[in-house]
C-alpha cells in the first residue's frame, strides 16, 4: 500500500485517498505507519495504532485512534502539530468566501495566535458550510487567544483528535478493500 497524498478540499482540508480497511489491514507496517501519519503527525500514534493491527471494523479502529490520541505526550501533540504547520495549504479560512478586511482580520487572528502559542492554529471544520467557515475559524482563534496555554494545549489536542478521526475515516472508507 502507497502512502497516500493528501489534496485539499476548497476548505484546505486534506483529503486521502481510501484504501480500505481489509488493506489497511494487511498493509505492511512502514506503508500502515506512513498512511496514518498522513491523519496524524504523533509517530507514536502511528506506530501504537500500526501495532494493534488488525482491526475487525472501523469504529474499532476509530476507538483505537481516539484512545492513542488521549494518550499523546506533549511532546507527541508538539510533533503533531508541527506536521499541521508544513501542509502545502493557505491558513485555515483563506479560502472561504469573505471579504478583504476579513481575510486580513484572520492573517492577522493566524499570526497572533503563533506568536502566542508556538504552533500553528487548528480546529476541526466538518459540517461547517463554505459560507461559514471564515466566520468560524476567526471566531474559534480569537476565542482560543484568551485561553491559557495549558488549557490551549488541551483545546488544540482536541481538534487534532477529531481532524485525526476524520482523516482516518476517510483513509480506510470502504470501496477499495
Amino acid at each position: 500500500m502507497p502512502a497516500p497524498r493528501p489534496t485539499s478540499t476548497a476548505a484546505g482540508r486534506p483529503v486521502l485517498p481510501a484504501v480500505g480497511l481489509h488493506r489497511f489491514n494487511e498493509a505492511d507496517p512502514g506503508a500502515a505507519e506512513e498512511a496514518l501519519l498522513a491523519c496524524c503527525g504523533s509517530h507514536r500514534w502511528a506506530l501504537r495504532l500500526t501495532a494493534h493491527r488488525p482491526y475487525p471494523d472501523l469504529d474499532s479502529l476509530l476507538a483505537a485512534a481516539s484512545e492513542a490520541s488521549y494518550d499523546l505526550r506533549p511532546s507527541d501533540l508538539a510533533e503533531a502539530l508541527a506536521d499541521e504547520s508544513w501542509m502545502p495549504q493557505p491558513l485555515l479560512g483563506m479560502r472561504a468566501p469573505g471579504s478583504q478586511a476579513a481575510h486580513t482580520a484572520l492573517r492577522a487572528a493566524h499570526a497572533a495566535y503563533e506568536a502566542r502559542f508556538g504552533h500553528v492554529f487548528v480546529v476541526c471544520l466538518d459540517g461547517v458550510e463554505p459560507e461559514e467557515m471564515l466566520d468560524a475559524v476567526l471566531s474559534s482563534i480569537r476565542t482560543r487567544l484568551a485561553n491559557e496555554p495549558d488549557e490551549e494545549r488541551l483545546v488544540a489536542a482536541e481538534q487534532l483528535r477529531r481532524i485525526a478521526l476524520h482523516r482516518l475515516e476517510h483513509l480506510v472508507a470502504s470501496g477499495s478493500s
